[in-house]
Parts: structure tokens; sequence; C-alpha cells
């Protein structure tokens, strides 16, 4: 009898042991089952929001955007872009690239603009809160905020954003001899267009508006409208290559009642009797959330001839030639300046100078007195490369030492961001 109980218990725990693993192991292929979909959905998610994540990057920035997936045929055959919108050079189009290059190089060295020699409204957007709407700027209408394109801060118009610089004397600040400088962002298959006006002093009539369009289909088109000096409108188709996406170079000279626009390195309107403007607006028509943008706006009052200034006051302080923001590279629309400074120094051979770098305060001293060092070596480059001996010209970074007016203020620093030719 004790036996049969024996064996009866020992049944009974294999047959529990049989019903607990049976359903350890359904609990186990349940957990994997979990796990597995857990996995699944995790994937999906991930490959979600890299396609989502590329939509918002080509839409936001088309002009650096490229495709990171390595197996599919778009990624083999997308182009890689530079900030600028350019192809770098991959090894294979070395000489297309190289060629590209130097015909830039040689379109820029014809450029003649040259900025005014006293900053009156200069802003680069530096300090400004992304989000918020810019500290040196007024809104007409529409909707405006601070962005970040490629890292730089940058006025984003959104909505048919129309602005204009805060003035102490908002609708009368310019003179009878004046430029304007700014780069305009020209997205890639949107519909819309900026126009820039340039209107009466203390009247909402305007003067010169420049205006440039695009549709979907990419087509650009630009347009100048003026008042003549006895208040008669007239019109004129201008000729620029903006089919590139990216940011593309504005400058304006007004002389007394003669009009030069420049589009990048191309002048587009030579105008000889043109009313004269009190005041500048910028408007901006899109409904896409990508919008247009705006940089390194400045405003300044006409130039006095190199050789007159440099025979009064020993020296010439230029504001034309212009580097990448923390950065020794010259911008290409400084050439309108160097090359006129060429022209000096070979008309006048007697001529030496000592080009010295000057920063504001903004960062810490050393800092400053290595890049203005950086900056004037590369201008006399720059000088020496095109024709004038070196044995004219010396280097010297002098910082933010010699402020010429309050660092405390955009226009104080602006003055004193500058390159200054003395002679010796």
């Amino acid at each position: 009898m004790t036996k049969v109980r024996f064996l009866f218990v020992m049944l009974v725990l294999l047959l529990s042991c049989s019903t607990m693993q049976a359903q350890f192991g359904k609990r186990l292929g349940k957990v994997i089952e979990n796990a597995a979909k857990r996995t699944v959905e995790r994937k999906a998610e991930q490959k979600t929001e890299e396609v989502v994540g590329k939509a918002i990057e080509k839409a936001t920035h088309p002009e650096t955007y490229k495709d990171k997936g390595t197996g599919s045929e778009a990624s083999k055959t997308a182009k890689k872009q530079s900030p600028d919108g350019e192809e770098p050079d991959d090894g294979k189009n070395a000489a297309t690239s190289q060629q590209g290059v130097k015909a830039d190089a040689m379109a820029w060295n014809k450029f003649d603009f040259v900025s005014g020699d006293e900053v009156i409204f200069d802003d680069p957007f530096v300090g400004e809160t992304q989000g918020e709407f810019p500290s040196q700027w007024d809104l007409l209408g529409g909707n405006a905020e601070i962005a970040q394109v490629n890292g730089q801060t940058v006025l984003a118009c959104l909505e048919d954003a129309h602005i204009t610089p805060l003035m102490k004397t908002p609708k009368n600040y310019l003179p009878d001899v004046y430029t304007l400088e700014f780069d305009f962002y020209v997205p890639e298959k949107i519909s819309g267009y900026w126009k820039f006006y340039l209107k009466q002093a203390n009247s909402n009539d305007d003067i010169i508006t420049f205006e440039w369009w695009t549709e979907a289909s990419n087509e650009r088109a630009i347009e100048t409208n003026w008042k003549t000096t006895s208040n008669e409108g007239r019109r004129a188709d201008g000729r620029a290559d903006l089919s590139k996406t990216g940011w593309h170079r504005l400058s304006l000279s007004f002389n007394k009642r003669a009009l030069k626009i420049y589009v990048d390195q191309e002048r587009v309107i030579n105008v000889p009797n043109v009313a004269q403007a009190g005041w500048f607006t910028a408007y901006a028509h899109t409904r896409e959330k990508t919008g247009y943008f705006l940089r390194d706006v400045r405003i300044a009052k006409g130039a006095v001839p190199l050789y007159d200034r440099m025979m009064s006051d020993g020296k010439f302080i230029t504001y034309g030639i212009t580097f990448d923001v923390g950065k020794s590279t010259i911008k290409p629309e400084s050439m309108g300046e160097i090359n006129r400074i060429v022209k000096l120094m070979t008309d006048n051979p007697e001529l030496k100078f000592s080009v010295e770098g000057h920063t504001d305060a903004t960062g810490n001293a050393a800092s400053n007195q290595t890049l203005s060092e950086a900056r004037s070596k590369a201008v006399v480059d720059k000088l020496i490369g095109m024709g004038v001996s070196k044995d004219r010209l010396q280097s010297a970074g002098k910082g933010q030492s010699s402020p010429l007016a309050d660092n405390a203020t955009d226009e104080g620093r602006a003055k004193n961001r500058r390159v200054e030719f003395v002679k010796r």
C-alpha cells in the first residue's frame, strides 16, 4: 500500500511539473513574442522618425540636405551640396569644380560696388534669441522672427512679413549718398516673392521698388520700379542668376540721383535719374513654413575718395572689406573695395601702408587680437596676390584695443569692426 501511495504521489508531481513547464513555456513564448513585436514597432518608429526627419530637413534646409541612406538608388545618385548650394569636389569632377571656383573668383574680381564709409545701420543678428522678433527692427505687418539656418542666426520672414529698421527718425534717415547691402535667401521651388522698398521721406510713397519672385516651377524673375526727380514712374527688368538655391547678395548704391543695384557680382540696374528716398522696408510674400530669410543688413553713408581721405587723415578706414563670422576668410563682396585699393596703389606707386585689423569687444580680448591679426594678414595676402608689391604692405592686428565708438550699441560695434590703411 505504501508503494502504491508513493507511486501515486510521484505521478502527481510529474503531471504538475509538466503542467508548470507548459505554462512557463507559454509565458516565455508570449514574452518572446511581445519582445519581438516591440522590436518591430521600435524599428518602424525609428524608420518613420528618419523619414519625417529627412522630410523636415529637406523642407527647411534644402541647400544642405542629402539622403543619408546607403543602400537606395536615391542615396547613390543624390547630389551633395555645400551650405551655398554648390557641388563639392568628390575627386571625380575636380577639374570642373576648380574651374567653377576660378570662374566665380574672376566674376567677383570685376565687382565694382563699394560700401559707404559711415555706418548708419548694421545688423548681423548676433546675440538675438531664436523665435523672438529682432531687437533692431520694427514690424509693419505679417510675421517675422529670429531663426537658425546652417548654424547662423538670421531673420525669418513669414506670412506676409513687412519689416523696417528701427531708427530714431524712422522715416527719414537716408542721406543723399548711401549704400544698402544684405543677403537674401532663395528657397527651392517655392511660390512667393521678395519686395524691397525705398520710400519717400516721411511718407509711405514708393520711390524705388526692387522685386524678385519665384514660382513652384522654380522660374525666377527680377523687376525694378522707380520715380525720377520729376516724379515720373519708370520700370526695368534686371538680369541676374537666381537659379541657385541659397544665399544671394544685394548691394545698392545711391549717389545724389544715380542708382546702381547689384545681385551677387552682377550689376542689374544702372539708372542716372532717381528721386531721393528717406527710408527702407522689406516685404516677403509667402504662406509656406520654410519662409524667406535675411542676414547681414547694412546701411552706410556714401564714400569719400580714398586718396582724399588718406591725404587729410594719413589713413583711410574701410568697412567694405568683410569676413565670415569669427574667421579671416574675406567675403567675395569685398572685391569692389579691394579693387579700388589696388587701383589706388597702382596709380600712386609711392604709397605704402600698414594694414590694421580691428574688432569690436564681443568675445574675449585674446581671441579678438588673434582674429584681427589673421584678418589683416588675409587682406595683405590678397593685395599681394593681385599684384601689389609685398614691400609696400605690412599687417598688424589691433584687436579691440582702439574702438571708434561705444561697444555697448550695435551701431558702435559695427563702426569698430573695420580695416584701416595707415600710411607709412
